[in-house]
Order: structure tokens, then C-alpha cells, then sequence
């Protein structure tokens, strides 16, 4: 008869911060973490980041794009159907602020990044308007994949951990499908270890 560990006792606890998954969460992603120049800024801390694929950029990039093509569309057919060409000053200023989006797209994405720390996932977005969230595993209560077609084909997903706090949930936008599917493999293991700990 063996022995199995208890699950409450530390040993046997799965340790995020191991460099198991490393190989497959930093594959295909960006190299280095955009922060902004302020000595003010959020401390970036110890430890190791992880970051978005660079198949993200082009995804936002396609779906602003287009987006800003149904806007033209729109407003050329409104203004010939109507004769009224003043929908073009909303419209322009639409599109102008969609344009904006698709320029700091890049340097947005590379502003995100998460941590696997002993007793949390820290999870920080943003250049100009910093958020960083540090969410404890044993708060996890659902994690959850998902992506769209224009996803699907780029081979990214995005998950989302919802705790009981609903300002403390978090969606990491952008992983690959390998990396997401690791990552909520190895978050619900270590949740399911904590809760059994409390």
C-alpha cells in the first residue's frame, strides 16, 4: 500500500512559480515589458512575467480595421441616401480615434503581462492608465476560455478568472491556445490544492 501525500501539506502543493509551463507560456510572445518612463509608475516587482502572443496585435488590428470599414461604409451611405454630409464630422472623428486605436495598438499589447507568484496571480495592463491586479488562487471560483473566429484563425484565446469580488476579475487577453489551456490547467489545480488547504 503507498502512501499519498495530503494535499493540505505544502510539499504536495502544485507551485505555480516552477518553470514547468515556461516553455510553453513565453512561446511566440513579446520579449520585453512595456512600462511607461515615469518614475512613478507601478513597480514591476521580482519574479518572472509572461507576456501576449504577437498574434494579438494583428487580431486587433484586422477587427479595428474593419471596423473602421463598416464606420465608412456607414456613413457614405447614410450621407448619399440622405444628402446630408454632415455625417461625415462624426464619422470622421470616429474613425480618426479607430485610427489612433490601430497606431498604439502594439506598444498596448506589449504593456501586458502576468505573474505566477507562491499564492497569486498578478496581472498588470497599460501604459497611460496602469491597473494592476493580484488575484489569490484560493479565490478562483471559475476559469474560462474563450475565442472568436478571427481568434480561432490566428491561434490566441483569452482567459478570464472570475473570483467572488467582481472587481477583482481578470481577463488576460491574446494567449495562445496552447498557453491558455496550460495556464487554466495549472490555476485550477493549485485553486483546487488551496481550497482543500483552507
Amino acid at each position: 500500500m503507498t502512501n499519498t501525500p495530503d494535499p493540505a501539506t505544502p510539499s504536495s502543493r502544485p507551485d505555480p512559480t516552477e518553470p514547468v509551463g515556461d516553455a510553453v507560456l513565453d512561446r511566440d510572445t513579446f520579449d520585453a515589458l512595456k512600462q511607461p518612463r515615469s518614475a512613478n509608475r507601478l513597480p514591476v516587482g521580482d519574479g518572472t512575467w509572461h507576456q501576449l502572443a504577437k498574434q494579438y496585435v494583428w487580431v486587433r488590428i484586422i477587427s479595428t480595421a474593419v471596423f473602421a470599414l463598416l464606420v465608412a461604409a456607414g456613413a457614405t451611405v447614410i450621407s448619399l441616401w440622405s444628402r446630408v454630409p454632415w455625417i461625415w464630422i462624426p464619422a470622421g472623428v470616429f474613425l480618426v480615434i479607430l485610427l489612433w486605436t490601430i497606431v498604439i495598438t502594439p506598444r498596448q499589447a506589449r504593456a501586458y503581462g502576468y505573474q505566477l507568484r507562491r499564492d497569486d496571480l498578478v496581472f498588470r495592463r497599460g501604459i497611460l492608465w496602469q491597473r494592476m491586479v493580484a488575484v489569490p488562487y484560493g479565490r478562483m471560483q471559475l476559469i474560462d476560455i474563450t475565442h472568436g473566429p478571427l481568434d480561432r484563425g490566428f491561434g490566441i484565446a483569452q482567459l478570464k478568472l472570475v473570483t467572488a469580488a467582481a472587481s477583482t476579475g481578470v481577463v488576460i487577453p491574446g494567449l495562445t491556445q496552447e498557453a491558455a489551456e496550460r495556464l487554466r490547467d495549472t490555476l485550477v489545480d493549485v485553486a483546487e490544492t488551496r481550497r482543500t488547504g483552507l
